[in-house]
């Protein structure tokens, strides 16, 4: 919960409400309220470099059976 305190001057509450939302705004909070969707696996393996790179021989590794 935000508490904002008004130390000196009368703001409006136009002006409050501008604060509140830059402050909002800047601390990575959800000020509608939303729940943002979560990424499906599908959709991450699309994006470039979520999954890190392959290590070495992993071509290799792909292409031949395991060996035991």
């Amino acid at each position: 919960m935000l508490e904002l305190q008004v130390l000196a001057g009368d703001p409006s509450a136009e002006e409050i409400a501008a604060v509140t939302v830059v402050l909002l705004s800047g601390s990575g909070a959800d000020v509608a309220g939303e729940v943002p969707a979560p990424v499906s696996r599908w959709r991450a393996s699309a994006i470039p470099g979520a999954a890190g790179r392959p290590g070495p021989g992993a071509w290799r590794a792909s292409a031949l059976p395991a060996q035991r």
